[in-house]
Order: C-alpha cells, then structure tokens, then sequence
C-alpha cells in the first residue's frame, strides 16, 4: 500500500450515538486502506468499550500526531481528545460532557484540514440538542464549520450513485422558507453545485436542473409566484454566466429525471424537497457534502439513532461511502 493515500480524519460523532459502532464495523473493510489512511478523531475508552458490542477485533493505537498512524489494516489509528469513562455514560443519553467532546472533534479535524495535515475530513453524527446541551449555537455541522473556516457562502449537497441534490435552505421552518428564497441565494447555490461538481466529481460540464418552490412549479402564478419573482431570475443569471442549468422543473417530476440521468445534480429550495426523494433511493449510502468550504468535508447522511446505539446493530454503510468519497475527492483535487 503506497504511502502516498490521504489521511482521512474521521470524528467519531455522539460518544453516545451509533458513531463509535459504525467506524469500527467500517474499519475492518480492506476497502477503506486501500484508498486512504483513515485517522479516528475521538475517544478511545468509548470506542474500546464498543468493540464488545459489535465483536470487534481491532487494535486501537492511540497517537498524538496524524503523521504518527501506521494506517494498516487490522488496526485503528485514533487522536484521542477526550476521557469519557464509559461507566458513567448511558447510550442514547447525551450530557454536556459528551456534548462538549463531539464538538472538540470536529473543530480539531476542521483545523487539521484547514492547515493541510490531513485531506479531508468525515464526520460521524451528532446531535443538535446534544449541541445545545453542551453550550453550543450552532444548529450542526455545516453552520460550525461554515463560521471554523470563515467560509461565508456555503451549502449542503447529498450525493449517492445516482442522484445529488443541492439545498437553497437548510435547516429552518418551512413556514419560513419563501421568506428566505432570493434570487441571489438561489444563484449562489447553482454555482456552488457545479463548482463541486466540476473541481471534486471531476464532471467537465455539470449539467444542473432547479426545482421550485411550489407544486407544478407554480402553475404559471396560480399556486406561487416565487418561481417567476426569484428562481427564473437566477436561472436566466446563472445561464448568463455560462453554467448549464435547466429549470424551473416541477419538484415532481425532477428528481425521476435526475435519477435517470439526465442531470448532475438537482437544487432543491428546502429540505425535505430534496432529502425525501435523495433517502427513497440513497438511505443507507448517502454521503452528506458541505460546498464553498476551503477544505472537503463529507458525512454520514443519517442521525445518531439513539434507539439502537450501543446494540451492534448500525449500518455503517454511509461511512463506508462517505469514507471513500472523501478520499476520491482528495486523490482528485491532488491530481488536478
């Protein structure tokens, strides 16, 4: 195995989450060494005391530097930045001290990232009223490592084999989410999907479609007029500048299109607009993406799945996938 394989820094997510669960059944596939040296952020007591659960034979190597791993199969290689004594932790409990622990993973993958001594960064999941407990105003990942690398204009894209969808908006009320419609923001997103596209997926001329607002894509005005007040703008904008952007597509016909081929990706105005059709397809191997970062950074597409922590019995299939798109897009971005 040639040493020239990115180091990939995964944090562990929720010490009381599935993410301890899903790194070890993840690396202890000959798949993930053969693409990059994955470095574990995280908590060596919590995932000592895991490996019972999913019946895991790794050894866990403890390091201070990411340069100190020897990244080889049948061994995990761990920057251990806390001392949770599992004893005193319940699955599926979050207190302020696992809180606290999983958001010091994340801000020290993003600064190993930021200063080049890993190439990107995975992150297992957290929760955000895990985050609220321990002190935090971030809403997740995304808006933490937005403010961490002073990163202004960013947004989320869910990626699997067949369809990638792009979100205007994130995480807020839906009743909310005209209001915060613009034809800039919806231009912003369009050049940020196709700038992933063609610097990370290597895709030459992204072809991209843009969903709208309301049903039918507004019906001509007689169910929304956002559609001809601020996503046609962007289009005829984005179109201007050269990008290959299709729209504005019914959101009930689009993502069938996109699955099928047709695009590269779909801008989607909301959440749920885009994550209902992306999981019908992708639920077990969607990888999570955060564009306009100055580093990579992809993600489990799932939650910390409280219910089942702890029981041996998590997919680790997103982290596999998300494990291995981030060393694709390291490997591409060196080669470029």
């Amino acid at each position: 195995m040639s040493d020239y394989r990115p180091i990939i820094g995964i944090t562990m997510g929720d010490p009381v989450g599935i993410g301890p669960e899903i790194i070890l059944l993840s690396l202890c596939k000959p798949s993930i060494y053969n693409v990059c040296r994955p470095l574990v952020i995280g908590d060596f007591q919590i995932l000592d005391a895991v490996k019972k659960c999913v019946q895991s034979k790794l050894h866990i190597k403890s390091v201070k530097d990411p340069d100190e791993g020897i990244y080889k199969i049948g061994s995990i290689d761990l920057l251990n930045l806390s001392g949770i004594v599992p004893d005193k932790v319940l699955w599926g409990n979050p207190t302020v001290e696992t809180g606290r622990a999983m958001i010091r993973y994340i801000e020290a993958a993003s600064d190993l990232a930021t200063k080049g001594r890993i190439a990107a960064m995975v992150t297992c999941p957290i929760n955000k009223v895990a985050m609220q407990i321990a002190g935090s105003h971030y809403n997740g990942h995304t808006e933490l490592l937005a403010e961490r690398t002073r990163s202004e204009n960013f947004a989320m894209m869910l990626s699997g084999n067949r369809l990638r969808v792009v979100l205007v908006t994130i995480h807020v009320p839906l009743k909310e989410v005209p209001s915060l419609l613009s034809e800039q923001k919806v231009l912003l997103t369009i050049k940020l999907a196709w700038q992933t596209l063609h610097e990370r997926f290597g895709i030459k001329t992204p072809r991209i479609a843009v969903a709208g607002l309301n049903p039918h894509a507004g019906e001509g005005g007689m169910f929304g007029n956002e559609e001809k007040t601020i996503i046609t703008p962007a289009i005829h904008d984005a179109r201007n500048q050269g990008f290959d952007v299709t729209g504005v597509l019914p959101p009930d016909t689009v993502f069938y299109q996109a699955a099928n081929g047709h695009y590269d990706a779909v801008v989607s105005m909301y959440h749920d607009q885009g994550l209902i059709p992306f999981k019908l397809i992708h639920f077990n191997d969607g990888v999570n993406i955060t564009l306009g970062l100055p580093i990579i950074r992809t993600s489990v597409d799932h939650g910390t799945a409280y219910d089942i922590a702890g029981t041996g019995t998590a997919d680790p299939g997103s982290l596999i996938a998300a494990i291995t798109m981030a060393a694709q897009q390291a490997a591409y971005a060196k080669n470029k």
